[in-house]
């Protein structure tokens, strides 16, 4: 393998500048209603699911708790989500969306048609983008403590 890897041929890189590229965008359609990205997936995960409990959130966003638990503390004081043991089982914690929480998602309903026209790509290849990548990170998520160290990637 050639030692001399240019940055712009690796797929890690292609995908951290189209991250942030997203990101970015999300970021200028979020910042007016007071939101983040990582808060704006936690509402979209509750909007289909909720209650949840915070473990089966962090999972499903591929987020620790040390990650998660700020983020939804930042989300109860601005009085979209509430936090509660549940009944079954004080260990767990549900999660749940506020009246606030159900009506915010009328504001934000356009983000992903606008985050869709900013790809310049249709539905149905980012569609096939998205299958493609998560592939990526499936295959990689198995395969990361069973493969040796790579020179470059």
């Amino acid at each position: 393998m050639d030692d001399n890897v240019d940055v712009d041929e690796l797929l890690c890189f292609a995908m951290y500048n189209a991250s942030r590229a997203l990101t970015g965008r999300y970021r200028e359609l979020l910042t007016p209603l007071g939101l983040t990205y990582p808060q704006y997936l936690v509402l979209l995960v509750l909007w289909n699911e909720s209650p949840l409990a915070i473990g089966e959130l962090g999972q499903r966003l591929y987020l620790d708790s040390g990650t998660l638990s700020p983020l939804l503390k930042r989300l109860q004081s601005l009085g979209l989500i509430d936090r509660a043991r549940s009944q079954d089982d004080e260990r767990v914690v549900l999660v749940s969306l506020t009246d606030s929480g159900k009506e915010i998602r009328q504001q934000l309903a356009d983000v992903p048609e606008t985050i869709c026209e900013a790809t310049g790509l249709s539905r149905d290849a980012l569609a096939d983008l998205r299958d493609q990548v998560e592939a990526v990170a499936s295959h990689v998520r198995a395969t990361a403590h069973s493969t040796p160290h790579p020179t470059t990637l």
